[in-house]
């Protein structure tokens, strides 16, 4: 994380105060992945960028409510992306008075059936020998004799960045935005929330949400859609999805869908 002398500091800031939106990464443990998000919605807007920190599901939604607490100008957007977008959603449903809108970048889907064609759809977008390196980086990731898991979180993630993008821009250093992803803390977070998936807490969550949510979504991206319209439009009282064409899972890296994108991000966070 940011140090600044012996005291850690987990977020970024952009633009001026007051900061009325947060983005909310992924992974969980990719830590600075939605730089390029906050910096092109700064100009007029404060954003807060929380690095999350914290190794379980509840020490996530703990210390991102404390930074926003701390830094932001209550209620705030959410624009969680991914993982992110479960955790927005956790942090809405725990602490209504600081969430004034959520938009879900990318979500997972929320039932585990819908969940189940997910890495089989990834595997079809390699080739032989990536797909043993993926399950490799998998089964590394959920060995629990394993303590330092970040070189089989880089290898997967730079592998799901193939499986995931439709027609991605030419790679460009990103090393001044990321922080280093901690596999530990992906790891961890993500047994305890994919079991919130799997038992339906995830969905209990989700009813307790009363601001309004959108999901923003590429049709692309191997994380179905229908996971999360179907799931949320039963239960939330204001809930729309908008499905952007020739998209993977990360629209801002996309040459055809990135325009559309932040065209649709800054129509929905002005419409408050």
């Amino acid at each position: 994380m940011l140090c600044r002398g012996q005291k850690l500091i987990n977020l970024r800031t952009y633009g001026q105060a007051p900061y009325q939106v947060a983005v909310i990464h992924g992974g969980p443990g990719a830590a600075g992945e939605m730089a390029p998000v906050a910096q092109e919605l700064a100009p007029g807007r404060g954003v807060l960028e929380p690095l999350q920190t914290a190794g379980s599901v509840a020490g996530q939604v703990e210390e991102l409510k404390t930074i926003l607490e701390e830094n932001g100008d209550l209620p705030v957007t959410l624009i969680g992306y991914s993982w992110g977008a479960w955790l927005s959603l956790l942090v809405a449903a725990n602490h209504p008075s600081f969430v004034k809108k959520l938009i879900l970048v990318s979500s997972g889907p929320f039932e585990e059936k819908r969940a189940a064609n997910l890495q089989k759809t990834r595997l079809t977008r390699l080739t032989e020998e990536e797909r043993t390196e993926f399950q490799s980086a998998i089964s590394l990731l959920n060995d629990p004799n394993l303590k330092y898991k970040n070189a089989a979180l880089a290898r997967l993630g730079a592998l799901t960045t193939k499986t995931d993008a439709y027609d991605p821009m030419p790679h460009e250093s990103n090393e001044t935005n990321m922080v280093d992803g901690s596999g530990d803390v992906f790891h961890d977070v993500w047994i305890e929330a994919a079991e919130m998936r799997r038992s339906g807490k995830l969905l209990e969550y989700a009813r307790q949400v009363r601001c309004p949510v959108v999901a923003i979504h590429g049709d692309y991206d191997p994380h179905p859609a229908d996971g999360v319209q179907e799931a949320l439009a039963a239960i939330l009282k204001s809930f729309r999805l908008i499905l952007l064409a020739n998209c993977g899972h990360t629209p801002w890296i996309e040459k055809q869908a990135r325009k559309a994108f932040y065209h649709t991000l800054k129509g929905e966070l002005g419409k408050g």
